[in-house]
C-alpha cells in the first residue's frame, strides 16, 4: 500500500474516533432506558474519559456514562489500532444503584451514519451464512439506493446460520468501511439509506428488554470498523484479511496458527466414530502420517452412548478405548501427529449423565429430546471448564473441536422472564467466551475448532479464539461446492478448512484452503496414498499463500457448467499461486485469467504444477491475462509464480 494512502486511512480513523468518542458528542451506540432514547439521556449523565496505551499496535479508550438517578453505568472500551485503519469497541452496562434499574431495551452496539460523495452510490458487499448448501458463503452485492432499508439476522441463535455472515463491506465511491460483528448468538443489523448521501448502520442483539439487578453487569456486541480507500474494493478486503490474521486469529510463535492438515476415519459412514477403537485409530493415524498428515481427527462417537444421543456423557467409552484416548495420542505423537477430538458440550441429550446428575444446569423445551447446557449458570460453566480442561491434559488433545447441532434461541427465549428478555442469551454467550478463554489460557498452543453444523457460528469473537475446520455440512466432500465456498468465505476470513473424501487431484485442490482434512471412506490403496503424498507435499509448499491476498479471477457460480478460479498472492514473499477448475459440464477447454496484485514492470516466473512447464512473463502481460487450458472435465490447474 502506498504510504500516502495509508496515512489518509489512518487520518480517517482518527477523525472518526474524535468525532464519536469524545466529551459532548453522542457515541456510536444507542439504547432506550426507562422509555427514553440514549440520545436524550447521555448529555445529562456523568461522563468520564480515560486514554491509555495498549501494546505497540493499539491505544485504548474507556468512556463511562453514569445515570446519577438510578446508578446505571454504560461503559465503552474502544481500541484504535496503530498498524491498521481500524477501531473496535465493546459496551457494557452495570447497575451500581441499590435497586433494579428501569427497563434497558433496544441496545444497539453500533448506531452511526456514513456519508458518501454526491456522485455514485453505496454498495453493500456481504456473504451468505452456512445452511449446508452450495450457496454457503456466496457473495452478495446490494446497491443501497435512496430510501432503501435492509434488515439482516441469522437464524436460531447461531451467528452465521443460513442468512448472513456477520461481516459487511460498505463501499462508497473511492472508499469504504468494513463492519465486523462479534456476537455468537442472535444479532441483527439494519442498513437504511436516507434521501440524500447518508447510510445509517445499526447492529445489536435482536432482542434486549431487561432490567438489571443491583451489581449486575452485561456486555453487548463487539463492533469493528475497518476503513479503506481506493477504487478497488479488493484492496480493502485484503487489508482486512491481514488485520484478521494479525489481531483476530490464534497465534503461535508470533504468527497466525497453521490451520490443521488432518485426517479423519470416515470408513463407517453415518456411524461417525461409533466404531472407532484404540487399535483401528492408531493404525489409521500411522497410515496417513506416512502421507505427511499432521493431525489424527476422531469425530463424534468416542464417548459413552456414542453419536448422536450420547452427548452429555463426556467420558471415554470403555468398549473402544479401555485405556482412554492417551494411548492414541501418544502413538500418533511418535509419528509427528497431534490429536483432534470432537465435543458438543452445549447439546445435552435426554438420559445422559449431565441431565441425570445436574438437571438444574439444563434448559429444556417440551417434547424435545435435546436440552441446552446453560453456560450462564456459573456451576455448569465451572464444571465444564474443569472437566474439558482435564481431558485435554489427561488425554493429550491438541485440537479441541466444539460442535453445536441445535438452535439455542428458543431455549434462551423460553427461559427469560418478561422483564429479562435477552438475559439468558447474554449469559450463555459470555459463558462461551469465558470457557474458550480459560482453555486457551490453561493450555498454551491449544487450537480450538469452531463447528456448528458446519460453519454456522462464525463471527468476530469466535474467529478470535478458533478456526472452522469443517466450514459446511453440505454433501461432505462435494468438490464444486467447496470451490464456491472457498471463493465466498475468503473475502473476509483467511483461515478455514473443509474435508476431502476422494484421493484425486481435483477433489484435494477443491478442498484446499488454509487447512484440509482427508476423510477416506474406504482403505485407500498404496497407489492412491502415493498420489495423496504428492498432493500433501504440494499443499505444504503453497499453504503460506492462503495467508496472503485473495483475488477472484472469475465470477462466483455454483453451477456445474462453468469454470471457477481464484488467486492467492503474498507480496511480502514476492510469490503466489492461482487455482482454476474446469467443472464437469462446462464446454470450454480454456480460459484467460487476469492476475491481480502484481507489479506491471516486474518479471514473474510461472510454474504450471501439473506439467512442470516454467515460463517467464512481464507483470503487465499477466494482468492482461494468461491463457489456461484444461482438457479434462472435471479438471484443475495449479500455477505458482515468483517475482524475479
Amino acid at each position: 500500500m502506498a504510504q500516502g494512502q495509508d496515512s489518509k486511512e489512518r487520518q480517517k480513523v482518527e477523525t472518526w474516533v474524535a468525532s464519536h468518542f469524545s466529551a459532548g458528542v453522542l457515541p456510536p451506540f444507542s439504547f432506550i432506558y426507562g422509555g427514553k432514547p440514549s440520545s436524550e439521556l447521555l448529555p445529562g449523565w456523568e461522563f468520564r474519559q480515560e486514554t491509555k496505551r495498549g501494546d505497540d499496535t493499539k491505544t485504548e479508550q474507556l468512556l463511562t456514562y453514569k445515570d446519577p438517578e438510578t446508578g446505571l453505568v454504560a461503559e465503552c472500551t474502544s481500541e484504535v489500532f496503530a498498524d491498521f485503519p481500524a477501531v473496535e469497541w465493546v459496551v457494557k452496562f452495570k447497575n451500581e444503584g441499590a435497586e433494579d434499574t428501569p427497563l434497558l431495551e433496544g441496545v444497539q452496539a453500533l448506531d452511526t451514519t456514513f456519508t458518501r460523495a454526491e456522485n455514485g452510490e453505496f454498495v453493500l458487499h456481504r456473504a451468505l451464512g452456512s445452511t449446508a448448501s452450495r450457496q454457503d458463503f456466496a457473495p452478495v452485492d446490494d446497491v443501497m439506493r435512496p430510501h432503501t432499508k435492509m434488515l439482516l439476522a441469522p437464524i436460531g441463535g447461531r451467528s452465521s446460520n443460513t442468512n448472513v455472515l456477520p461481516f459487511f463491506n460498505i463501499e462508497a465511491p473511492g472508499e469504504g468501511v468494513i463492519v465486523g460483528i462479534g456476537w455468537s448468538g442472535q444479532w441483527a443489523v439494519e442498513f437504511q439509506r436516507d434521501g440524500g448521501a447518508a447510510l445509517l448502520a445499526r447492529a445489536g442483539m435482536e432482542l434486549t428488554h431487561l432490567k438489571l439487578h443491583p451489581g449486575e453487569e452485561i456486555r453487548a456486541l463487539r463492533i469493528l470498523l475497518f476503513f479503506w480507500d481506493g477504487a478497488d474494493r479488493m484492496g480493502g478486503h485484503n487489508r482486512f484479511r491481514q488485520f484478521i490474521l494479525r489481531h483476530h486469529t490464534l497465534q503461535r510463535d508470533g504468527k497466525p496458527v497453521n490451520v490443521p492438515l488432518a485426517c479423519m476415519d470416515r470408513r463407517y459412514g453415518g456411524e461417525e466414530a461409533n466404531r472407532a477403537t484404540e487399535q483401528n485409530q492408531i493404525e489409521f493415524g500411522k497410515r496417513y502420517a506416512s502421507c505427511g498428515i499432521e493431525y489424527l481427527w476422531i469425530d463424534a462417537g468416542w464417548f459413552e452412548g456414542g453419536w448422536p444421543n450420547g452427548v452429555g456423557n463426556w467420558f471415554v467409552r470403555k468398549d473402544g478405548f479401555p485405556n482412554g484416548l492417551r494411548p492414541v495420542s501418544d502413538a500418533v505423537k511418535e509419528v509427528g501427529m497431534g490429536l483432534v477430538i470432537w465435543f458438543e458440550p452445549e447439546r445435552v441429550h435426554q438420559g445422559t449423565w449431565l441431565e441425570r446428575e445436574h438437571p438444574d444446569w439444563i434448559l429444556r423445551l417440551p417434547e424435545r429430546p435435546n436440552g441446552l447446557l446453560n453456560l450462564g449458570n456459573p456451576e455448569a460453566l465451572g464444571w465444564l471448564t474443569d472437566h474439558i480442561s482435564g481431558m485435554i491434559e489427561k488425554e493429550g488433545i491438541s485440537v479441541y473441536r466444539q460442535d453445536f447441532n441445535m438452535d439455542p434461541l428458543p431455549y434462551w427465549r423460553a427461559a427469560d422472564a418478561p422483564d429479562r428478555q435477552g438475559m439468558t442469551e447474554i449469559r450463555h454467550i459470555e459463558g462461551l467466551y469465558a470457557f474458550w478463554d480459560a482453555l486457551l489460557a490453561r493450555h498454551p498452543g491449544l487450537i480450538i475448532d469452531n463447528c456448528a453444523s458446519g460453519g454456522r457460528r462464525i463471527d468476530l469473537e469466535t474467529t478470535s479464539r478458533s478456526v472452522p475446520l469443517w466450514r459446511t455440512d453440505y454433501h461432505y466432500g462435494e468438490s464444486n461446492a467447496q470451490q464456491s465456498h472457498t471463493y465466498g468465505v475468503n473475502f473476509y476470513l483467511p483461515t478455514t478448512s473443509t474435508g476431502c473424501l476422494h484421493p484425486t487431484t481435483y477433489a484435494f485442490r477443491s478442498a484446499m484452503n488454509a487447512g484440509v482434512c482427508l476423510c477416506p471412506t474406504y482403505d485407500w490403496s498404496e497407489a492412491e496414498l502415493e498420489a495423496v503424498r504428492r498432493l500433501v507435499e504440494t499443499f505444504k509448499r503453497v499453504r503460506p499463500f492462503f495467508y496472503g491476498d485473495f483475488y477472484p479471477l472469475t465470477s462466483h457460480n455454483v453451477r456445474d457448467d462453468v469454470w471457477i478460479a481464484y488467486q492467492f498472492h503474498r507480496e511480502d514473499l514476492k510469490q503466489g499461486m492461482f487455482l482454476a477448475f474446469h467443472r464437469l459440464e462446462s464446454p470450454y477447454l480454456s480460459a484467460r485469467l487476469k492476475l491481480r496484485g502484481l507489479l506491471p514492470s516486474a518479471r514473474y516466473e510461472l510454474t504450471f504444477e501439473d506439467t512442470g512447464i516454467v515460463q517467464t512473463f512481464q507483470g503487465e502481460a499477466l494482468q492482461a491475462g494468461v491463457d489456461v487450458t484444461i482438457d479434462e472435465a472435471p479438471g484443475s490447474r495449479l500455477v505458482t509464480y515468483r517475482q524475479l
